[in-house]
C-alpha cells in the first residue's frame, strides 16, 4: 500500500474515500482514530489515504482532478459572490 494523499481534515478524507470508491479504488484512511488526541499530538499529518500499489497512479489522478475542480458558471448566488451554498 502507498500513502498517496494527506487530507486537510476528516470531512475531506471521507469525501475522497467516496470519490475513489465510486471509481473502483479501495482506499484506507489512516489516522482517523488519532484525531481525538489532537491536544496531545501534532495537528498536521495525522490523516493519510492509502491505496494498493496498482491503484496509486489512478487514485492520484482522481484526487488531482478533484482538487482542480471549479464550480460551473451560474451556480453562484447573486447575493453571495465567491460563495457556494449547498
Amino acid at each position: 500500500m502507498q500513502r498517496i494523499y494527506e487530507p486537510q481534515d476528516l470531512l475531506e478524507a471521507e469525501l475522497l474515500v467516496g470519490v475513489l470508491a465510486r471509481e473502483g479504488v479501495e482506499a484506507h484512511l489512516a489516522g482517523r482514530h488519532l484525531l481525538g488526541a489532537v491536544g496531545e499530538l501534532p495537528a498536521l499529518g495525522l490523516l493519510g489515504l492509502l491505496v494498493e500499489d496498482d491503484d496509486a497512479e489512478h487514485a492520484r489522478r482522481l484526487i488531482a482532478a478533484y482538487n482542480a475542480a471549479a464550480p460551473l458558471p451560474g451556480e453562484e448566488p447573486e447575493g453571495f459572490p465567491g460563495v457556494l451554498l449547498c
